[in-house]
């Protein structure tokens, strides 16, 4: 079981190190054939790729933060993170059958 924290943004990273958050492997982007049952997914994915992680028997947990418009596109540091109540929700994400 392998606890991934997927993200390329290093205030992402240094927020998550603070949290005392730990994590077996850092990928930028997420191959989601690497995944196996009982691993553990931790960033913002998505919506596909989260449902697939799901599908393989792992966890996901979404970063989530309350983001206001004027800071969209930008790279945040872990204090902006902080201020914008960032924190971890695990979802359970299936695809519909179509």
């Amino acid at each position: 079981m392998t606890i991934w924290l997927v993200t390329r943004h290093p205030g992402a990273i240094e927020w998550a190190a603070r949290q005392g958050i730990q994590w077996d492997k850092h990928a930028a982007h997420l191959d989601p054939c690497e995944i196996t049952a009982g691993d553990t997914v931790i960033g913002s994915l998505p919506i596909n790729l989260a449902a697939e992680i799901c599908n393989r028997g792992a966890r996901y947990f979404n970063l989530s933060l309350n983001l206001p418009a004027h800071l969209r596109g930008q790279e945040l540091d872990a204090a902006i993170l902080t201020a914008c109540e960032a924190r971890l929700e695990e979802y359970i994400v299936k695809k519909a059958n179509s």
